[in-house]
């Protein structure tokens, strides 16, 4: 890789994962905090330690400036991700309440079934692109199931979405702000409806936004409404991604195909692990509110530093033999797969859920699969394939009900 005079790598010369994990290896063991002049010029944070310290320590290291590299080109700020405690706690307490345990077991089942369905139609037809059929289609029913929109959202959902995402890597003004508005126009549609007919707010995001109250007083109607259209999208980017990089790695390990077939009940350990090891980000960006010294490197307020979780997931400091898939590691509780501190993932829960489910029907519903074709890996912020062609063996009766 040729290095850009002054540049201490070039972020642009791949979007594949393999040779960027090589880039992240080497950053981490010489020069773990790094800089680019690349899109805009941003800092890379690559080792577990810092991750884990910027991620955690929200006065030092904020998200009120920068939230993500590249930015959306219009260079919106919508809560919680893009606001800074005090502001960012209401809209973040109003979302977690929607996501307690028994929330998500009454959504388990319905989720199942979409999953089972969306899966069915790929595994018949024997053959598909399952990052952008199903790893769009049942991220978006997920999502709509969440948020209780009507059932016909959820394929508008996934076309926009996915839309939306291409043209952010891509940074298509215009194309950014024609999926935008559809998506800022189904927010607006459900914070009306719930205005005037509010669900409990326990299960109802929209609900819960508007029952949020500031010292007395609710939140900004126009800010709630930004609120869900970031819940729109964000549930959108990486499942795709982080779908394709599971069944790429299991089209290649057979064997760990056959034994999580025979032993479901091993598929959350094995979720957690390809969360560390497949970890679909490296541009989640912060801005520090005074200049740092980090590692010998002067970091000033104003400019970007990314929080590379998956290299951070992949640090042999942390994790033994990190580029292996171990699904038995005593200490697998310490990746970085869904951040940390105040802005660590709200959906998490309910993106385990998501993945779970999705690998225990894949895996029921088929005999064997194999990858055909593997596409472009994605462009940063994300890391991982958006495009993967896998032919199916669908399962045969008894096996596929489970009986």
């Amino acid at each position: 890789m040729t290095v850009p005079e002054h540049d201490d790598f070039d972020p642009t010369s791949t979007d594949d994962p393999r040779e960027l994990h090589a880039v992240y290896d080497d950053l981490r063991a010489r020069c773990p905090v790094a800089h680019t002049s690349a899109h805009g010029g941003y800092w890379a944070l690559t080792r577990h330690e810092d991750v884990k310290a910027a991620a955690g320590d929200s006065r030092l290291f904020i998200s009120s400036v920068r939230a993500v590299v590249p930015s959306d080109p219009r260079g919106l700020r919508r809560p919680p991700l893009n606001f800074d405690a005090p502001r960012h706690t209401p809209y973040r307490r109003a979302l977690d309440r929607t996501l307690q345990r028994r929330r998500l077991g009454r959504l388990e089942p319905v989720l199942r079934d979409h999953a089972r369905r969306e899966l069915g139609v790929m595994i018949a037809r024997g053959e598909g692109d399952i990052a952008a059929e199903f790893g769009s289609d049942f991220p978006a029913w997920v999502t709509t199931e969440w948020l209780n929109l009507d059932r016909e959202v959820a394929p508008v959902l996934a076309r926009t979405a996915s839309a939306w995402v291409d043209a952010w890597r891509n940074l298509d003004r215009d194309v950014v702000n024609e999926m935008s508005e559809q998506m800022y126009q189904i927010a607006r549609d459900l914070v009306s409806s719930r205005a005037v007919d509010p669900m409990d707010p326990v299960v109802d995001p929209a609900s819960s936004l508007l029952a949020e109250r500031v010292d007395g007083e609710p939140l900004e109607q126009e800010q709630i409404v930004g609120a869900l259209r970031q819940s729109l999208v964000v549930g959108m980017v990486a499942p795709p991604i982080l779908i394709a990089a599971v069944c790429e790695h299991l089209s290649a390990d057979p064997d760990l195909q056959h034994h999580l077939r025979t032993h479901p009940e091993e598929i959350p350990a094995a979720v957690e692990e390809f969360v560390r090891l497949y970890t679909p980000y490296r541009g989640f960006a912060r801005t520090v509110s005074e200049e740092v010294e980090l590692r010998g490197r002067t970091i000033r307020p104003e400019e970007p530093v990314t929080l590379v979780y998956a290299a951070a997931n992949r640090d042999p400091e942390v994790f033994e033999e990190p580029h292996e898939f171990r699904p038995d590691r005593a200490n697998i509780h310490e990746h970085l797969g869904f951040g940390r501190g105040r802005h660590q993932c709200a959906g998490m829960p309910l993106a385990r859920m998501m993945l779970r489910l999705a690998l225990e029907e894949l895996l029921t519903a088929t005999e064997s699969f194999e990858v055909m074709r593997v596409g472009a890996g994605a462009r940063m912020p994300e890391i991982g394939p958006t495009e993967l062609h896998v032919r199916f063996t669908a399962a045969g009766p008894a096996h596929a009900t489970g009986s």
